[in-house]
């Protein structure tokens, strides 16, 4: 059973293009040519995003979940990010990833064709072989855009 959009609901696309349109024409083109380059490196993963008003973020995963993203884009105002989870346990013999988190690092992008650099398409090789579940062999991937408003958890009770 497909569930119909209403019209008058912006597409996904649509609504990624507006959260990108926001950020200075300069990120917005090496947002979109990155972007371009990972779909089509990860024909099968689904494009996972989130709004933060001040930043985007686009996870490449092999589920509806972004837990499951191998890869991520941030962008902002400083630039666009890659990020790797698994980032800790990976092999980078050229100390190119940034970050002290327990399970992401990162490398700033200045335009989409480093992702084709040895070094940065070793690191890409080694998340995909990390990941915990593997891409689908076939088929192709969807455009979800996730509401991280609605994900907040609710506030503790002030303890006694």
């Amino acid at each position: 059973m497909t569930v119909k959009r209403d019209s008058r609901e912006p597409t996904p696309e649509a609504q990624l293009r507006s959260y990108i349109d926001r950020l200075e024409p300069k990120i917005q083109k090496l947002t979109r040519s990155v972007r371009a380059a990972l779909r089509k490196r990860f024909p099968t993963a689904n494009e996972l995003v989130y709004d933060y008003k001040t930043f985007v973020v686009i996870s490449y995963s092999p589920t509806d979940k972004g837990i499951d993203g191998i890869v991520t884009i941030k962008a902002d105002a400083t630039g666009v990010f890659l990020y790797f989870s698994q980032g800790p346990q990976l092999p980078d013999p050229k100390r190119m990833l940034r970050g002290s988190g327990k399970q992401v690092r990162f490398i700033q992008v200045e335009a989409a064709g480093e992702l084709a650099q040895p070094d940065v398409a070793a690191l890409i090789a080694a998340t995909l072989e990390q990941a915990r579940i593997p891409f689908p062999a076939e088929g192709k991937g969807s455009l979800i855009i996730k509401s991280p408003a609605a994900k907040k958890r609710p506030r503790r009770k002030p303890t006694k």
